[in-house]
């Protein structure tokens, strides 16, 4: 049986490999969330700015949009927070991913609360070709159970962001922002493979 945590190099030439964590120690997801909502807030707050009474002060805009964000926060992060534990409670507290990468790009697939890990282990046996079995199927089956699907064409990357302290990787597209979960041990391969074929990504860390 394969270390499913493991990066493993199918004989289609792609890497697959599954990863899964409590949804209560790394809340890299609920990081985000709460990202998304804090620019949203500041756009809007920087809004605030030009708009008002023509008597009104530079000052008196100022105290306008930070009140503004204050109350954009009070209100969307204990939202946010209550949320994220309703959505991981829904998935049994834990979030379980299955990744396929070629030089093309990775895939990210969330799969469903009620697949168990046994099963997705199942699945990447098949595809890594350590037994019989028909992987047309399987990926069939795969693609069944996913709940959501991301993907990055490595050709439209426009920045590459390591968090090693939460085994993240963050593949951003101009319109498309995408997380690639990975082992530590397979955490650099990954980020170099990533890295390699991104040819509009800069910062090579």
């Amino acid at each position: 049986m394969p270390d499913p945590d493991r990066v493993h190099l199918c004989p289609d030439g792609k890497f697959r490999w599954i990863y899964e964590y409590s949804m209560l120690k790394n809340p890299i997801i609920l990081f985000t969330v709460l990202k998304i909502f804090f620019f949203i807030g500041l756009a809007m707050s920087v809004f605030q700015l030009f708009v008002g009474p023509s008597h009104w002060t530079f000052a008196d805009h100022l105290a306008i949009a930070g009140k503004f964000m204050l109350l954009m926060m009070a209100i969307f992060v204990p939202l946010s927070i209550l949320a994220y534990l309703i959505v991981a409670a829904q998935n049994h507290w834990k979030y379980i991913v299955f990744f396929e990468m070629d030089d093309r790009g990775v895939l990210h697939k969330q799969m469903k609360p009620q697949v168990k890990k046994a099963k997705a282990i199942g699945w990447l046996t098949v595809l890594a070709g350590l037994t019989s079995g028909n992987v047309t199927t399987v990926g069939i089956g795969i693609n069944s159970m996913a709940k959501t699907f991301s993907y990055s064409d490595f050709s439209l990357v426009k920045s590459v962001r390591p968090k090693r302290f939460w085994s993240t990787i963050k593949v951003n597209e101009p319109l498309s922002k995408n997380q690639v979960y990975v082992h530590q041990d397979d955490f650099d391969f990954v980020l170099n493979y990533i890295l390699a074929r991104c040819p509009k990504v800069k910062k090579k860390y």
